[in-house]
């Protein structure tokens, strides 16, 4: 993805996906400090959402809690399914970039109700449900989107976790202004047109790699911005079993694969089924692979970008608008509550 060229600025999406290395240069990590006391009184932790606002923040700060070796609970759930739990002795923090979702005005609605002291909202949209129900909510910096995938505020919400591991748990913090130059190298990577024109013409698009978020937030954004079928095969499901109903022609794009796994993925997957495999990695791999700089502990932000730019060539090669798609809306299902 080239920044200057109007064949990406034209869009929305192009521009705020260019803003997310000025975001985590400028974030500010000492915003989590009034909430890391709720982290170490409970050390269980709800984490919820809907769609993007969930699973790369939520998935990312659990990944970075077990690597870590901290011990502290996390359950990472839908809001409405979460109505069902016993939260009381459960800190909650709710992710809306709207502030408007149905499901986690709902959830807080019944929290305020019940006088749970522990729950509070990140949202990039002040004055909303999602700010006005807790006692306490983070605005964030990033500003409305006007794309409908959204991308900025998925990684500044992550940014907010990850600002709040540090609080609680006193980790060394990174130098966030070399983060953030990694996420701009792979932002706008030059990636082979054969990988592009591959997955162009993929009737599904697989991802796979560790549960961190990474993989299945790339699955979603595939939908919205390439408007192809695509699965995330968690673990090693790919594997085991999903390879009796792959078709030839069809794409996986594992990211960071274990090494160790290589060999299978292209006996079964690629000669086995006619299924082309592309890596996104800090390393060669035996498929094509988009490389990429290694973040450290931020690899998943740097995961995240690569993904971001291969979907938009993806997508401008089909001549699609990134900006909107046909049926899916920036706010899957928006409260009509007014506070």
């Amino acid at each position: 993805m080239n920044s200057f060229d109007k064949k990406y600025t034209q869009y929305a999406l192009c521009n705020e996906m260019m803003q997310a290395p000025v975001i985590v240069r400028n974030y500010d990590m000492a915003v989590a400090v009034p909430y890391a006391k709720a982290v170490l009184q409970t050390q269980n932790l709800l984490l919820t959402g809907e769609g993007s606002s969930r699973i790369f923040p939520a998935k990312h700060f659990r990944n970075r809690l077990l690597t870590s070796g901290i011990n502290c609970n996390v359950v990472i759930e839908g809001a409405t399914q979460a109505m069902e739990y016993q939260l009381d002795d459960y800190a909650v923090f709710g992710v809306s970039n709207s502030g408007k979702t149905k499901e986690l005005v709902g959830l807080f609605s019944k929290l305020k109700e019940q006088n749970h002291p522990l729950f509070f909202g990140i949202t990039a949209t002040p004055k909303t449900p999602v700010c006005k129900l807790p006692k306490s909510a983070v605005v964030l910096t990033c500003g409305k989107e006007e794309a409908v995938a959204a991308t900025k505020s998925v990684m500044e919400q992550a940014l907010f976790f990850d600002s709040l591991l540090f609080e609680a748990f006193q980790l060394e913090k990174p130098l966030m202004t070399d983060i953030s130059a990694k996420i701009e190298d792979a932002l706008t990577v030059s990636i082979d047109p054969k990988i592009v024109d591959v997955l162009a013409k993929a009737p599904v698009v697989y991802f796979a790699g560790r549960n961190d978020g990474t993989a299945e937030e790339l699955t979603l954004k595939t939908n919205e911005i390439t408007r192809k079928k695509s699965v995330f095969l968690e673990g090693t499901y790919a594997l085991h079993g999903i390879e009796e109903v792959m078709n030839r022609g069809e794409v996986l794009v594992v990211i960071d694969p274990f090494e160790q796994e290589e060999e299978k993925f292209r006996d079964v997957l690629v000669n086995g089924v006619g299924v082309e495999v592309i890596a996104i990695s800090t390393r060669p791999t035996i498929f094509p692979t988009i490389m990429i700089p290694d973040g450290g502990a931020f690899k998943n932000y740097i995961e995240l970008a690569a993904g971001w730019n291969l979907l938009v060539e993806i997508g401008i090669s089909l001549g699609i608008d990134l900006d909107k798609p046909v049926r899916a809306r920036k706010i899957g299902n928006e409260t009509k509550v007014a506070l």
